[in-house]
Formats: C-alpha cells, sequence, structure tokens
C-alpha cells in the first residue's frame, strides 16, 4: 500500500498517531533483567510472590511482648504487673514461650515468641527490677505487630505488565525473593541530523554556521523516556549523503528520526529520502500543531519514521508529542497520564482556531496562586524551553487563552 499525502494538509497529533499505528509494527522485544538493576524497565510480565510477607509475626515497636488480656484495665495509678523472662533475638526464632503473667523485652522486626499476642511499647512500661516491670496502659490483641502475609499474601501479583518500575517496586520483588523480571528491551531510536550549517557541538562554528543541538536534545529525551539512542551524524544536504546516514540508522534501529529538511526549503530532499527506504512510506506531512507544522511521519518496512522539524524547539515538543507515544508502544507501557499542576494564567496566549498550540510557561507563587507565565519566542530559540518549568496547551478550536484562565501545566 502506497500513501501519496497532500504537502501540508495538515491532520491532529491523534489522527497522525492512529495512522502511524496502523501501518507500524510497534510490539516490545522481552528480555530478561535482574530485579536489582530493574529500574526504570518496564515489565512484560506480571510477577507473583512466591511467599507470604511477612513470613512470621513481628513487632512493629521496641517494647515487651505481653498477652494482651494480662494488660486489660492498666493504668497509671493501677498498673499491671509482669515478671520479664527474657528477651527476644534479632534475626531468629525466639526460645521463649509467654505463659500468663510473664514478658519478654522485644525490639522493631523481631519475631513475636509463642504465648504472645500483642507488644506493649517501652514508653508505656516502667522498670521495677531486673525481673518484673509495671505496664501502664493496656494493648488489645495485635496490637503494635505486623501478620503473617499483611504486606503481600503469596500467589498475589505484585505488579501488572506495562508498569515502569519504580524504586520502591524493586525493593518489593527483592523483598520476597524476586531476583530477576522480565521485561521489555529498550527500543532503539536512530537519529540523523541533516544540513551543511550543523557541525558538532565540541568544534566553534565558522560564519554561517551553527552547533547541532537537536540531536543532542534528542538523544537526552530518548534516553530519559526508557529507549536507547543511537547517535548517526550530520548529513551533508545531497541526496547521497542523507539517504546513506538514513539507510545505515533505520537498519539498526527500531525507529528513524531525522531533524531539518521538513520544512518548505528542503520538503524534496527528505521526502524522497523517506520515500526510498521502504513502503508504504510517508504517511502524513503537516501536524495541526504549533511550532512544528511541517512534520512528516512515515512508515518503511514496518518501522516509523520522523522527520521532525529543523528548529529546536519545535523538533523537541514534536517528538513529545509523536516520538513518545512510539517510544511507549515499543516498552509495552502502560499510559499514563503526565504530570501536572493547576495555575493561572499571566497573560494572554493569542493562537489560531484549527491548530493546537504548545507554549512554554514559567511557574511562580502569587499570593494564595500559582501564575503561568508565558514565555513567547522564535521555535529556534532553545532557551525559551530552558528557562520554563513547563508547556500549556491551548485547544485546537480556541482563539487563544486569556489571562486569569485556570490552565494545566505538564511539568518538564
Amino acid at each position: 500500500m502506497t500513501v501519496t499525502p497532500e504537502f501540508f494538509n495538515v491532520q491532529t497529533v491523534q489522527q497522525t498517531l492512529a495512522l502511524l499505528f496502523a501501518h507500524a509494527l510497534l510490539r516490545p522485544t522481552p528480555e530478561t533483567c535482574p530485579a536489582a538493576h530493574a529500574l526504570g524497565r518496564v515489565l512484560l510480565a506480571a510477577p507473583t510472590s512466591p511467599i507470604d510477607l511477612p513470613t512470621f509475626i513481628r513487632s512493629t515497636v521496641d517494647g515487651y511482648a505481653v498477652r494482651a488480656e494480662d494488660t486489660f484495665g492498666a493504668s497509671q495509678s493501677l498498673p499491671a504487673y509482669l515478671t520479664c523472662v527474657g528477651s527476644v533475638p534479632m534475626g531468629a526464632a525466639a526460645s521463649i514461650t509467654i505463659q500468663a503473667g510473664q514478658t519478654a523485652v522485644i525490639h522493631t522486626g523481631a519475631m513475636l515468641p509463642p504465648g504472645a499476642n500483642a507488644v506493649v511499647m517501652v514508653e508505656r512500661t516502667q522498670t521495677i527490677d531486673e525481673t518484673e516491670i509495671e505496664v501502664l496502659s493496656p494493648v488489645a490483641p495485635g496490637e503494635n505487630l505486623v501478620q503473617i502475609g499483611e504486606d503481600v499474601r503469596q500467589g498475589d501479583k505484585i505488579l501488572p505488565t506495562g508498569h515502569r518500575l519504580r524504586p520502591q517496586d524493586i525493593g518489593g520483588l527483592l523483598g520476597v525473593g524476586i531476583n530477576s523480571v522480565e521485561v521489555a528491551a529498550a527500543p532503539r531510536v536512530a537519529i540523523v541530523g541533516s544540513g551543511d550549517e550543523l557541525v558538532p557541538p565540541d568544534q566553534t562554528p565558522a560564519p554561517g554556521q551553527i552547533r547541532d543541538i537537536n540531536s543532542y536534545t534528542l538523544a537526552a529525551l530518548v534516553q530519559a523516556a526508557g529507549a536507547q539512542p543511537q547517535m548517526m551524524g550530520i548529513a551533508a544536504d545531497t541526496p547521497d549523503a542523507l539517504f546513506a546516514l538514513a539507510r545505515a540508522g533505520l537498519d539498526q534501529a527500531d525507529v528513524l528520526v531525522m531533524t531539518a529538511g521538513s520544512s518548505v526549503g528542503t520538503r524534496d530532499l527528505t521526502r524522497d529520502t523517506i520515500n526510498r527506504l521502504g513502503q508504504p512510506g510517508i504517511l502524513q506531512h503537516g501536524l495541526a500543531v504549533k511550532p512544528g507544522k511541517p512534520t512528516i511521519i512515515a512508515v518503511c518496512d514496518g518501522k516509523p519514521v520522523i522527520g521532525l522539524p529543523g528548529n529546536p524547539v519545535s523538533a523537541f515538543l514534536v517528538a513529545r508529542q509523536i516520538l513518545l507515544p512510539v517510544i511507549r508502544r515499543l516498552l509495552g507501557l502502560q499510559e499514563t497520564r503526565p504530570v501536572s499542576v493547576r495555575a493561572v494564567l499571566a497573560a494572554n496566549i493569542p493562537s489560531t482556531t484549527g491548530r493546537e498550540d504548545t507554549v512554554p510557561v514559567r511557574l511562580r507563587d502569587a499570593d494564595s496562586e500559582t501564575l503561568a507565565e508565558p514565555i513567547f519566542g522564535k521555535s529556534n530559540l532553545i532557551y525559551t524551553l530552558i528557562n520554563a518549568d513547563g508547556l500549556v496547551t491551548v485547544p485546537l478550536n480556541s482563539s487563544g487563552l486569556k489571562a486569569g484562565t485556570p490552565v494545566e501545566v505538564e511539568v518538564f
């Protein structure tokens, strides 16, 4: 199937993603990873607990293991008197059995000795001598204890598939003895820069040249998303040079991203290069967004190819909207809500009906509310993003947002 869309017959981001997903084979590749090193990885198999956790009843406080009924009615003026018959060792089973009128010293995390069914906090006791204590307030059965399986039961599903592992998840897996997990392999994203005016960042630009910002910004975005960036370098503005790098990138990666060359001035070179890479080729040229309208979306032999604008702000913002959902599909990641905060717009944001605008904003506190100050600037000015705390989206069919409007700010 060959798709030949009209140049700049723009579609929404949602329509474009639906078209891309219908043509691309975006499936996660499973691999086994040690749980201790799986932070940030995405689960492809839901682990279940092989044990109850805790595996024994243990104390949550420092104090005395008791039979709760021996403390009923105890008070400051009429304490309960108990005989201390020893202490419970840490990291071992108790060798003491608590009988009526007896108690034993116990520390946080220690195993409850047989016969006891509660723990009195040390602060609620008073020592009389080496073998006798006063209990100054009662405890109920089970008080200050963690029961067997109270944290997780044997056979319980611990975490769902498509879940990105957090620090607390790593602890939970290792705590029940799960030492390896099945996760998605990091998708490989090839990044090709193009343009005779670009030089690597470690070189001093000659007159008329600029350092390559996009490749490294995109590589960092890809890495933060859990994928593996593959820097292909900068192609000269010739068909053979651009095709050679694009071909190499597509062959060794799951996704190809090309920056620059999607705007009107160089569209033929980029379009021809992408259409030479495989079928069906270009699916969409033009997004109903600002910045980022001249974006190219293609699928070449099952792999997504994204042609981003050359301006750094445009490239970054469109990559968040198009490339990140592709990476999430390749990771098998559950849909996640972006982290956002409520704020009040501090200034008007003008817009045009029929496009979705993404505007960087700076957050500041004012009296009892948070203000979002728009940062206006051309899409080739990277510091409009660096000076921002997040993004405000102006809806597709809106003529803008007025100062004082409550907005959701998607924070970086």
